[in-house]
């Protein structure tokens, strides 16, 4: 079992309308996702928003709509959806809860594993840059995340007049070492606000 306390979460107050309008440039969606993955001999569970490319199966879900996706070796993937709000789904659910209250448990087998929390997991980036528009600071960009093994799968450069902003996608790769990498571009000279990183589910199904 896992508990609360266990759980890794954030919320979407830090994303803005550029974000959403960058996004739709480079064809993705935002979605909060929860996630619980096994991960070696460890596990781990989630809850964090997320751009989609529009290939994936929950990039489609919207609305009162609720999507879980189901990934293994054996079935590939599947995807179950259906309503999640509005009158009858409540009152569905209220329904639920009372007649949960009313009879006993199930019972459930005991569990032995005790599987370890896994806080480092791979996951691909949205980064998003407001810097000083002046030669070199693509490259001290580019060195900062080479330095921490961080590989750019797409980049788009805006101008602001005497500033511009660097949108990037990373390809997959550990989450510590990127942040650490944000962390050193964030205290760089021509960084003009802090930086604005965003995961991003890197898997297509077409």
């Amino acid at each position: 079992p896992v508990s609360l306390d266990q759980v890794r979460y954030e919320g979407i107050e830090h994303i803005t309308a550029d974000d959403m309008a960058y996004a739709d440039e480079l064809r993705l969606g935002l979605k909060l996702i929860g996630t619980a993955e096994r991960i070696a001999d460890g596990l781990s569970v989630r809850v964090h928003p997320a751009f989609l490319y529009s290939g994936h199966p929950l990039a489609s879900v919207d609305g009162p709509y609720n999507a879980v996706t189901i990934e293994s070796d054996d079935i590939t993937e599947i995807t179950l959806s259906g309503p999640g709000a509005g009158g009858p789904q409540t009152a569905s659910a209220v329904l639920g809860d009372v007649i949960s209250a009313m009879i006993p448990p199930a019972s459930t087998p005991e569990t032995f594993d005790s599987l370890p929390i896994v806080a480092d997991v791979v996951s691909a980036f949205y980064l998003h840059l407001e810097v000083e528009d002046r030669p070199g600071v693509l490259a001290q960009v580019a060195e900062v995340l080479g330095d921490h093994g961080a590989s750019v799968r797409s980049v788009v450069q805006h101008g602001l007049g005497d500033n511009a902003r660097l949108i990037m996608v990373m390809h997959p790769m550990p989450e510590a070492p990127f942040f650490q990498a944000v962390e050193r571009i964030a205290g760089l000279s021509f960084m003009r606000s802090r930086p604005r990183a965003i995961r991003v589910i890197d898997e297509e199904f077409m």
